[in-house]
């Protein structure tokens, strides 16, 4: 599925203007980088309550199809425009972790 087609559908609000327009293999939930590092690849959409700027570096390290930061949180400024420089789309929805997880899980996207 296209990370516009979830996006839409989970009413995310993007933080940045990056391409939309990735396919989404699978789903994982983590606040912790060395979980990420270790158990996701390239496609994966990834989500968090970390709103810090090394989730953007997670992410390009690993090519994941995007981020959402879950439960309301803001990402920093910095995070944002980390996410500009390096074109990895950024979201961020007032829903909880546990209720994005569950509606990604709704839509057919897999763990990783």
């Amino acid at each position: 599925m296209l990370l516009e087609q979830i996006a839409n559908n989970l009413g995310l609000k993007p933080a940045n203007e990056a391409n939309s327009k990735v396919e989404v293999i699978a789903g994982y939930a983590s606040d912790l980088l060395s979980d990420v590092l270790a158990k996701c690849r390239s496609g994966v959409l990834w989500v968090t309550n970390q709103k810090h700027q090394n989730v953007i570096g997670v992410s390009v390290m690993l090519s994941l199809a995007g981020v959402i930061i879950a439960g309301g949180i803001a990402p920093d400024e910095n995070t944002i425009e980390k996410a500009v420089e390096e074109g990895v789309p950024l979201y961020t929805t007032e829903l909880s972790l546990y209720e994005v997880v569950g509606r990604l899980y709704e839509m057919g996207i897999p763990s990783c």
